[in-house]
């Protein structure tokens, strides 16, 4: 099965920015996805790459400020988060998709902190 690491998450203050990168174990993907997880909330999903084609999709939310991108040399996924809100406060996570519904195992998640 294959496995996602993410990593790159911090404490950072409003406004800033951060880059999340995704490593999937493997060579062979369709769609990859990055999801969050708000402390009480449920998982949302944020933005969503086809790693043949390059097609993405955001949720409406994240619009206009992440960017969800890939590297074929790296076989990695990354999200970039601008003007971070206090609100992204989330634990990050990737995952393969259809769609939007997650297909393998969860991983560890990186967490992201914005303080006001």
């Amino acid at each position: 099965q294959v496995q996602l690491v993410e990593s790159g998450g911090g404490l950072v203050q409003a406004g800033g920015s951060l880059r999340l990168p995704c490593a999937p174990s493997g060579r062979t993907f369709n769609t990859i996805a990055w999801f969050r997880q708000a402390p009480g909330g449920e998982r949302e999903f944020v933005a969503a790459i086809n790693w043949s084609g390059g097609s993405t999709n955001y949720a409406d939310s994240v619009k206009g400020r992440f960017t969800i991108s890939r590297d074929d040399a790296k076989n990695a996924v990354y999200l970039q988060i601008h003007s971070l809100k206090p609100e992204d406060t989330a634990v990050y996570y990737c995952n393969l998709v259809a769609g939007t519904t997650p297909l393998v195992s969860w991983g560890q998640g990186t967490q992201v902190t914005v303080s006001s």
